[in-house]
């Protein structure tokens, strides 16, 4: 016998890719059990699957930065209560990290992909199940978009829960509206100039000798980035070239702001509609 939920829930993470960089992802999870009954004439109680699961997978991979430990590209120094990530990118220039523990999630992979998170978070569920549920399937998938999208990763200081992580990210669509008529162009446009973007205040930028771990060396521009939040200290240098550097905080209220802004600079006295996603189904209504 087999149980399904279809849209559990959405993991809103970020990943690291030898080309792309940092890629954040918004990946919509559907889950198979297959077990006996139980007493209850029941695989799992369906409140149980959505509670206990979608707890699971919060808790192993949702806002965090999912980090191929194995891979060669990668160094992982691990103290008390904060570790340090290094990974090389293809063009060797690095990205470095010294963060609380539980911003990243470290798979024993070379690289990442859905099917390598979804082995992984099968293995991870299966074991705090109970006896009579034999099998698990983790299917990951995107939002279909049909328009242009973009993935950006961000951190929010100011934010009680996960999202003040320095490195978690969403793919997100975009909706730009001109006098209510939807822009292609103007939503492919922002999709061409925040590909794999990391998106930064101005108010987090540090200077790279104020870095509590010593910076790998080489020719490329670095940012570097730094912020006190309730979990601990965040810090992150990564080459300049892969940012955005706002004049604001980077949450979604901010960002559909900034856009709108920007987007009624070119377009002088026409009505500006910006709807700006934060991952799948939810975001911010800015208009001038």
């Amino acid at each position: 016998m087999k149980l399904f939920v279809r849209d559990l829930t959405v993991i809103d993470a970020t990943y690291l890719d030898a080309q792309r960089g940092f890629v954040g992802e918004s990946y919509i999870v559907d889950v198979t059990l297959t077990g006996m009954l139980n007493e209850q004439s029941m695989i799992l109680d369906f409140s149980l699957v959505k509670k206990q699961i979608k707890a699971i997978i919060d808790a192993e991979v949702d806002h965090k930065l999912i980090v191929p430990h194995a891979s060669a590209r990668c160094s992982v120094t691990m103290e008390p209560q904060r570790t340090q990530v290094d990974y090389k990118l293809n063009d060797n220039s690095y990205i470095q990290l010294k963060c609380p523990s539980e911003a990243y999630c470290l798979l024993e992979s070379e690289d990442v992909s859905i099917e390598v998170i979804e082995t992984y978070l099968e293995h991870i569920i299966l074991l705090q199940l109970p006896e009579n549920v034999g099998e698990l399937e983790i299917k990951l998938r995107s939002e279909k978009i049909e328009t242009p999208f973009y993935h950006y990763t961000h951190g929010l200081k100011k934010h009680d829960g996960n999202c003040q992580r320095i490195a978690h990210g969403h793919r997100s669509k975009l909706d730009i509206f001109v006098n209510g008529e939807f822009n292609n162009h103007l939503v492919q446009d922002w999709a061409n100039r925040w590909k794999d973007i990391y998106l930064v205040s101005q108010d987090d930028i540090i200077k790279k000798g104020d870095l509590s771990f010593i910076v790998k060396a080489n020719d490329v521009e670095k940012l570097c980035s730094a912020y006190h939040a309730p979990q601990g200290y965040f810090e992150l240098l990564m080459p300049a070239h892969r940012c955005e550097v706002l004049p604001r905080d980077t949450t979604v209220e901010e960002l559909a702001d900034f856009i709108c802004e920007q987007t009624k600079k070119r377009v002088g006295s026409d009505k500006v509609t910006v709807y700006a996603y934060e991952g799948v189904g939810k975001g911010a209504i800015a208009e001038l």
